[in-house]
């Protein structure tokens, strides 16, 4: 995989530290904590958080990033947005399992399934949701852990979602799609499972269900942040959203629900700069705007 362009945020009720330090915990090698924000200016931070507590934690598991954001109590997580983890072996697959296990809850029992010899899902003490499966690595490109999108709707919206990230995102490849079939449990023709990678090899999947199945759908619990090189990119990515009154510092929702934060690649450069003016008067002029831009950020940030 290349630089990593698209990295998803979880929210956290004022957890978010302890989180990733437990999910640091199970996934071992190439796994860390690489950088701290906090929470700005009492009064101006748009999660009503205090103060210097806090705000995001970027870290990594085996070798993928991900931010953890102490948010607040508005949004939980929910199943539309679960992480497929890669195990060549039955005891990995075990060992993560049981960590996870620690206060969770089982929504499919670990088992033997048509399309692994070993998997199971199971939401977190946090209520995030992992799928923990025996397979190769190879076939998820190396990518030990896949975010992972269902689809929660009777028209079968995966596949025409894959169609529109993958047309968004340069150096992008549908991998497969395995479909429904006559007498299943799901629509003829939906997604039961597909692949594709975003970015020059980014891997992500995604599957249709009917709400017959699921009462939960996308929401801002988990979003996808990609990181732009330019105002070009924001703009081009901004393209994505369909939801005006969602659209709020750089969020936004898709026309499915799913949540993503389109930013300057250096914004975090700003937020934690030394200089905490400088940092504070970029952070108020991010408040201030819907699509982010970076000429009036870098404006502010240096005084002009």
């Amino acid at each position: 995989m290349s630089t990593q362009k698209i990295i998803p945020n979880l929210w956290f009720d004022k957890q978010a530290e302890e989180a990733a330090e437990f999910y640091v915990s199970i996934f071992g090698e190439h796994s860390g904590i690489d950088n701290k924000t906090y929470h700005m200016e009492a009064g101006q931070d748009i999660h009503g958080m205090e103060e210097g507590t806090v705000m995001t934690v970027d870290f990594e598991l085996a070798g993928y990033k991900m931010i953890a954001i102490n948010g607040g109590p508005h949004f939980k997580f929910t199943p539309a947005i679960s992480f497929y983890v890669t195990c060549e072996t039955e005891d990995g697959v075990d060992e993560i399992w049981q960590k996870l296990s620690e206060g969770g809850t089982p929504l499919m029992p670990l088992d033997q399934y048509d399309w692994s010899e070993k998997y199971g899902w199971i939401q977190d003490k946090y209520g995030l949701t992992w799928q923990i499966s025996m397979g190769k690595l190879e076939d998820v490109h190396g990518q030990k852990i896949v975010p992972s999108l269902m689809f929660v709707s009777k028209e079968g919206q995966a596949e025409e979602a894959v169609n529109l990230y993958t047309s968004l995102f340069d150096d992008s490849e549908i991998t497969g799609i395995l479909r429904y079939g006559k007498d299943e449990e799901q629509p003829e023709g939906s997604v039961m499972h597909s692949q594709f990678r975003l970015n020059n090899g980014e891997v992500f999947m995604a599957m249709d269900s009917s709400p017959e199945h699921a009462d939960f759908t996308f929401n801002e619990a988990v979003s996808l942040m990609i990181q732009c090189k330019d105002q070009g990119e924001i703009d081009h990515f901004w393209n994505l959203s369909a939801v005006p009154e969602a659209e709020q510092c750089g969020w936004l929702k898709d026309k499915f629900g799913v949540s993503w934060q389109v930013v300057p690649g250096r914004l975090n450069e700003m937020l934690t700069a030394d200089d905490p003016e400088k940092a504070n008067r970029a952070y108020r002029a991010m408040l201030q705007m819907k699509k982010l831009d970076i000429q009036k950020l870098q404006d502010a940030f240096e005084g002009e």
